[in-house]
């Protein structure tokens, strides 16, 4: 951790340099050293949120482990030693000198961001708003990076055993000289996150998303709901829900926020800047959907959740293969990112998943309905009429159409793991397969409770001696 921080400032002040004196003048380096530039201006902490890497970023361990996923021969027995590690659900993915993907760039982002929201108070030539509001961004982008920690490190929340159960370490403050890092329990994360993220919203200044790379208020609630209900708080994650969807085009809104209607047209692959559906992008690396890449797939199981006219096969370029034996598998294609930050489409899902808990059927069936209208062609978007009037089908149902909407997206690791605590689901047995070239399944890989969190590396282990890892 030591050394990621390290080379975050080096990182950090070259960026700083190359933005800051392109518009300086001369005299400016006659006070300043050259060839480093300290923050010292509210500007110059706000330029630093607009680093690529708080939104750009490789942990892509997440996609492996979802059970939608299902491998194929011949192309699973040359896949990398970390993809099968993963995917037959091991705990150890690195070797002793490999930089884990779920440290490197996340701490680098948390460094960014403790440093901003340590030192932006006491910084000059902005206003008291200026500054509240850039440190409120800081606060949700370090309260989005700890729940992706903890939902890597921390075992699912349960309130009776988070106190107990080993977290991640806690670090708020941008120091490269210490190497005490120890680990805190699962609630001190989630206090983290949740004082953050109640502290930010009020002082952010805008309503509607100004740029997806950006915190707004909408982002803000919107992230607080699903942290709410990871932790099974629903009732406090509904007016947040409200809140976030009908805050994308309140005041400060300026760009497009809205849910693509493929019955009228396809988004193609929009970038981060003009994906219409993001309100927060946060990227990560995504090689399942590359198109040369057949040695992951839909399960049978998944690909038979879909109907034929759903134009999200269409919409997202699926490609199907059907073996000797009968059994046909769809596969996702796109380009090789995910956004795993705050979409409306998930927004939509949740609220849809809060109600139906809360006994909110008919509101629970118009969100997915809603939903669907954009994804569906007519006479194909109703939810059935056995599952709307039933609190359990619907859930599972609104379930089903998160595995239809975020296939292979790294989605599904995250409701695989609070389901695995929630009292109304029986204990789930999750598992990953893979078929034969003739279709039949050559092997079998079970999950077991132990591997819903991941083990630190060899290298982070060997560089923070205080760090007692997962089993």
């Amino acid at each position: 951790m030591k050394n990621l921080y390290q080379y975050t400032i080096k990182f950090m002040l070259v960026a700083l340099l190359v933005t800051v004196l392109g518009s300086c003048k001369k005299s400016f380096l006659e006070i300043l050293p050259k060839g480093r530039i300290i923050a010292s201006k509210t500007t110059d902490y706000d330029l630093m949120l607009n680093n690529l890497d708080l939104i750009n970023s490789s942990h892509d361990g997440q996609l492996y482990l979802g059970d939608e996923v299902a491998a194929l021969e011949p192309n699973w027995t040359g896949a990398s030693f970390r993809e099968k590690q993963l995917f037959k659900y091991e705990g150890d993915l690195y070797t002793a000198d490999e930089d884990a993907k779920e440290t490197l760039v996340p701490l680098k982002a948390l460094y960014i961001y403790n440093k901003i929201i340590n030192e932006v108070p006491e910084s000059t030539g902005g206003t008291d708003i200026s500054k509240k509001n850039v440190e409120a961004e800081a606060r949700v982008g370090r309260a989005w990076t700890y729940f992706l920690l903890i939902n890597y490190f921390g075992k699912p929340y349960n309130a009776a055993t988070a106190a107990t159960d080993p977290g991640f370490p806690l670090i708020t403050e941008a120091d490269v000289t210490r190497k005490d890092f120890e680990r805190v329990s699962v609630q001190e994360i989630y206090n983290l996150i949740l004082n953050d993220l109640n502290t930010a919203i009020p002082n952010l200044i805008n309503t509607g998303v100004v740029w997806r790379g950006r915190v707004c208020k909408a982002t803000a609630k919107g992230l607080l709901a699903k942290v709410y209900m990871t932790m099974g708080r629903y009732t406090e994650a509904l007016p947040l829900l409200d809140e976030s969807i009908s805050g994308v085009t309140g005041p400060g809104a300026a760009v497009t926020v809205s849910l693509y209607n493929y019955n009228t047209a396809f988004p193609g692959f929009p970038t981060a800047v003009n994906d219409f559906e993001s309100l927060y992008t946060k990227n990560t690396t995504n090689l399942l959907v590359v198109t040369s890449n057949r040695t992951f797939w839909l399960t049978a199981e998944a690909s038979a959740l879909f109907d034929p006219a759903d134009l999200r096969l269409v919409a997202s370029n699926y490609t199907s293969t059907t073996l000797p034996n009968g059994v046909k598998l769809l596969k996702r294609i796109g380009t090789s990112v995910s956004n795993l930050g705050v979409r409306l489409s998930d927004l939509y899902l949740m609220r849809a998943e809060v109600k139906a808990r809360l006994n909110d059927l008919t509101g629970a069936v118009n969100d997915v309905v809603f939903l669907r209208q954009n994804r569906l062609p007519a006479g194909k978007q109703a939810v059935p009429a056995g599952i709307a009037g039933a609190k359990m089908p619907l859930i599972q149902f609104i379930l089903e159409e998160r595995i239809r909407e975020f296939a292979l997206q790294g989605h599904r690791w995250y409701d695989m793991r609070r389901l695995s605590v929630d009292p109304l689901f029986t204990t789930p047995t999750y598992q990953h397969k893979v078929y034969n070239t003739t279709g039949v399944v050559s092997e079998t890989f079970t999950l077991k409770p132990e591997r819903f969190v991941f083990r630190f590396s060899p290298k982070v282990l060997g560089e923070n001696p205080g760090l007692v890892n997962n089993p």
